[in-house]
């Protein structure tokens, strides 16, 4: 094992072969796990592989915004790597869109806790796949709860995360068509890398008519600079 109190790791984009090997042989090494949330698909590896682990699913109910979600959920994660070395799995890669790592980043240096975060593959690699782009031309990712960021003019290729309800979806759609035609063609991408992936070019105006919404719905966004 490594000299880290506190190690943080993804869980990958979806399916459980996606994690990386190391991560892996982090999560049977560790003397405590806890998950941002036990609500996906590859924290069933763990519970096939009957790994103990505990996640902060409860805080979700008890608390009254995200920032203050992510606020709790660090400052629990110093007090217990304190106590002894801690594994913190989240979806997909901790490098990418994941708030709760960024305010740890800060918290761990102000309290002198040793940190690692590990490499991993996020939604993004997946994401390109289908849709069949290149990032290396521009591309933005936006969080869809973020009204500011998604009231500006699309300039560039943009990805939507955190589309997971049909009321976030109404609202970006309304924001969006300020600027883009209600025909605007866009991607809407539920359950990439697993069985029941969907990939499917929908009109502007149908966004929020979709029905099987969830935490592993992202929107995509071509640039078109007709609009």
């Amino acid at each position: 094992m490594n000299n880290y109190r506190l190690t943080v790791a993804g869980l990958g984009p979806g399916d459980a072969g996606l994690m990386t090997r190391e991560t892996w042989t982090r999560i049977e090494q560790a003397e405590q796990i806890v998950l941002r949330t036990h609500i996906h698909p590859s924290a069933e590896a763990l519970d096939t592989a009957h790994i103990d682990y505990e996640s902060y699913d409860g805080l979700y109910e008890k608390t009254a915004d995200f920032e203050t979600l992510y606020a709790a959920i660090v400052t629990d994660l110093c007090t217990r790597a304190r106590t002894g070395n801690l594994l913190y799995l989240v979806p997909g890669s901790p490098h990418v869109a994941e708030r709760t790592v960024q305010l740890l980043r800060t918290a761990a240096e102000e309290e002198a806790i040793s940190l690692e975060i590990l490499p991993g593959m996020s939604f993004l690699d997946p994401l390109f796949a289908a849709v069949g782009i290149d990032p290396v031309n521009g591309l933005s990712i936006l969080d869809a709860l973020n009204e500011e960021q998604v009231s500006a003019p699309l300039r560039q290729d943009c990805i939507f995360t955190q589309v997971y309800s049909r009321a976030i979806a109404s609202d970006l759609k309304l924001l969006l068509m300020e600027h883009l035609s209600d025909m605007q063609e866009v991607y809407y991408l539920h359950h990439l890398s697993l069985p029941d992936q969907e990939v499917r070019r929908i009109p502007l105006f149908e966004l929020d008519r979709q029905d099987n919404m969830d935490h592993l719905t992202t929107i995509f966004v071509p640039y078109s600079p007709f609009f």
